[in-house]
């Protein structure tokens, strides 16, 4: 008997549940799912560079040394155009054989090639033009970049996230308008896309280097972006 009457109870729960959630259900508004995008520019603060010595020899071991006694005069360079230590980072040090290829026969070790390579950031973009003619005149020959970035980007993102909510807001106020009915409130939000890496938009000039000048750059500006997938509740 006892057994009966708590499935009864057990029964009675469920009916209840069941019909308090079709009744929440029924009062719940129409939802529109909107992804809005935003983007904020600042010219960037900060340059990075890749650059290195490629050095050849037909001895691996002496391929090797002249590659080291190249690679420290520049660091020295490096060093004396003021980079700090934390800005200087080896990036890939290798060493490679060349072959001589001839028909119907088996490739011939010629000799070896060294590389070694650093990552140079540049905080002072007025004097990148000056470090790379530095670097160069130090026994750079391998040197690629410069890409941008934006130093303290929060603010910037901050900027492109309250344009991509504006835009979210405008057009969930447009659909209320157009069905005839008004924004009740936000259902969810997440964002994406705002943690990565700024997208550089610059134009870079680099010109045949002169005595009288230093290798001109323009770093233009860097954009960065926002996205938001917002739900909003729309009611009579």
């Amino acid at each position: 008997m006892k057994a009966v009457k708590i499935s009864i109870i057990c029964l009675l729960a469920l009916l209840a549940t069941a019909c308090g959630s079709e009744h929440a259900s029924e009062d719940r508004g129409t939802m529109v799912s909107i992804a809005a995008r935003g983007e904020a520019s600042q010219v960037p603060d900060i340059a990075k560079i890749s650059v290195g010595v490629v050095t050849e020899s037909e001895d691996s071991k002496q391929a090797m040394r002249d590659n080291a006694n190249q690679m420290e005069s520049l660091m020295d360079a490096i060093k004396k155009s003021g980079i700090n230590k934390k800005d200087i980072q080896t990036t890939g040090v290798n060493l490679s054989p060349r072959y001589q290829y001839q028909q119907n026969k088996r490739p011939r070790i010629t000799g070896y090639t060294a590389r070694n390579t650093v990552s140079v950031k540049i905080r002072k973009l007025d004097e990148l033009g000056k470090v790379l003619d530095n670097l160069t005149a130090a026994g750079a020959n391998q040197i690629n970049g410069p890409s941008f970035e934006i130093g303290e980007p929060a603010p910037v993102q901050a900027e492109a996230r309250e344009k991509a909510l504006k835009d979210a807001h405008e057009r969930a106020e447009m659909y209320a308008k157009a069905l005839g009915t008004k924004v009740h409130r936000i259902v969810s939000i997440s964002e994406t896309g705002s943690g990565g890496m700024p997208r550089p938009m610059y134009r870079a000039e680099m010109a045949t280097m002169k005595d009288s000048a230093s290798t001109p750059i323009s770093p233009g500006e860097t954009t960065l972006t926002v996205n938001l997938d917002l739900v909003y509740e729309l009611e009579d």
